[in-house]
């Protein structure tokens, strides 16, 4: 997809990304890189006798991954200005051998002059079951399309 401006975007609008799966090798560096070794997400034996059964992905991980996914959906190339906010709610499970995708709604624009709108979108991060994983609402600064000032 080519890079979108605030004013290509539409409210209402929806986009879906590729699929990415999840790896054993991507939660252990998640862990290393986090510092964050919960026996959740690092200690097989020990998830035995937890609710899942076995390992989890870290929350932050699936995240992580899903703003790599709607990056990889390159309309925010060179037009995204910054990631203004996040607000996310984890609904089930990630484990490794899961592969998740983002679909993505416009669900308000709004100028800030005549450089620069914002937009918040609803996300939700997706498994190979159809299953909602997570939900974001993220709030991204684009760039307007500059007028011709002759």
């Amino acid at each position: 997809m080519s890079p979108l401006y605030f004013e290509d975007l539409n409210v209402g609008q929806k986009l879906v990304s590729a699929g990415r799966t999840i790896t054993e090798a991507d939660i252990v560096m998640f862990a290393g890189l986090s510092g964050d070794y919960n026996p959740i997400h690092t200690n097989e034996e020990w998830c035995k006798n937890s609710q899942f059964k076995r390992r989890v992905a870290h929350g932050m991980l699936t995240a992580s991954i899903a703003s790599g996914l709607i990056f990889r959906l390159g309309f925010l190339d060179g037009t995204g200005m910054a990631h203004l906010g996040t607000a996310m709610k984890f609904m089930a499970p990630v484990f490794a051998g899961d592969t998740i995708h983002v679909e993505l709604e416009i669900l308000s624009k709004k100028e800030v002059d005549q450089k620069r709108g914002i937009f918040t979108a609803k996300t939700d991060v997706v498994n190979q079951n159809k299953k909602i994983v997570e939900t974001e609402q993220i709030t991204i600064m684009i760039a307007r399309k500059q007028q011709d000032s002759r």
